[in-house]
């Protein structure tokens, strides 16, 4: 030991010695009841964690879904939830991208009090309207619509082509309470041209009640209804009261109004060129390696079973005016765009 390190321990001796005279705490015994007395170990058990007895009703609400554009993958389940949750459920990524698909950037002002100041007046504009352009002419090789006015706007199924093979689980011209205008609409489907309805069994197709899937061409459930269509804003009712489709119709029987470009961009969003809902079933084609188009989408023909690659994309994109064709499906199998 050193010299100086004899004389720290020696102080150190000297100094514990004259607290101890004084009654004083010494160092050590400072640090001791600043740390405390040793905690206990709590002992540890090696039982199995029982599972909770309680079950979430919004969990068991979420494994029933009613017929939606966000179900890309199977039909909604034939049974139907008897109970709902009271609290509000946050909307999946799926509900998400459904939004982005379908809105866009521009408000709707659809404030009650404006629209219904004068109904009468509002009903009588709905068909009142007359043709501002022609109709569209249709490339007789892609079979895709070409509108003058709208030259990027080229749906490959016409609303006569839609309403006949089977759309909306016939129920898109059913009577219909709106809630923002809080009157019934009905009887609307008789302005179509005599042509797009004929022979067709207009209580099945398109006035029904209740949603049948038999009646879609893809046999499936698909689509929200409108009244949920209405809640999410989509609805610009001074033109079109049930939404796209019945734009869709006006539209191409010459109307134009003021609603033309957010539905136009509505319809690329969902299966124009990069369209969410035209790639999803793209690539569901790429994804089970199937290079051709079964001949039931082309000419009706019962060659071949859509149910391998989604049915409800295929519906949905249905509903929305497009059809996938040979040409595109080549393009999408070489590019994949």
């Amino acid at each position: 030991m050193t010299d100086y390190e004899a004389r720290r321990q020696a102080n150190l001796r000297r100094n514990e010695a004259l607290l101890r005279k004084l009654n004083l705490p010494t160092p050590a015994s400072v640090a001791q009841k600043e740390k405390g007395p040793p905690k206990k170990r709590q002992k540890t058990s090696n039982a199995p964690v029982k599972a909770p007895t309680r079950s979430s009703a919004r969990i068991a609400a979420s494994t029933v879904t009613k017929p939606s554009y966000n179900d890309s993958e199977s039909p909604p389940p034939s049974s139907t939830s008897t109970s709902r949750s009271k609290r509000p459920t946050r909307p999946n990524k799926a509900s998400k991208e459904l939004v982005l698909a379908t809105t866009d950037n521009t408000d709707i002002d659809n404030t009650s009090s404006a629209l219904t100041s004068d109904l009468a007046t509002l009903r009588e504009s709905w068909s009142a309207w007359t043709p501002a352009a022609p109709q569209p002419t249709r490339d007789p090789i892609t079979n895709t619509f070409h509108f003058a006015s709208h030259p990027s706007f080229t749906p490959n199924k016409s609303p006569a082509e839609i309403l006949r093979e089977g759309c909306f689980g016939g129920t898109y011209f059913r009577p219909l309470y709106s809630a923002t205008l809080g009157i019934t609409i009905e009887d609307d489907w008789e302005e179509l041209p005599t042509e797009w309805t004929e022979g067709l069994d207009i209580a099945r197709f398109l006035t029904s009640a209740e949603y049948d899937p038999s009646v879609n061409k893809y046999g499936v459930a698909c689509g929200q209804s409108i009244e949920e269509w209405e809640r999410a804003g989509w609805i610009e009712h001074r033109f079109d009261v049930r939404g796209w489709f019945q734009w869709y119709c006006r539209f191409f029987l010459g109307r134009r109004c003021e609603d033309d470009e957010r539905q136009v961009g509505r319809w690329k969003r969902c299966v124009g060129e990069t369209g969410r809902w035209r790639r999803t079933l793209l690539k569901k084609y790429v994804a089970l390696g199937i290079r051709s188009v079964f001949a039931e989408d082309l000419d009706g023909e019962d060659e071949g079973s859509v149910a391998e690659v989604s049915p409800v994309v295929h519906q949905t994109c249905h509903h929305w005016a497009w059809e996938v064709r040979q040409e595109t499906l080549d393009q999408f199998w070489e590019t994949g765009a």
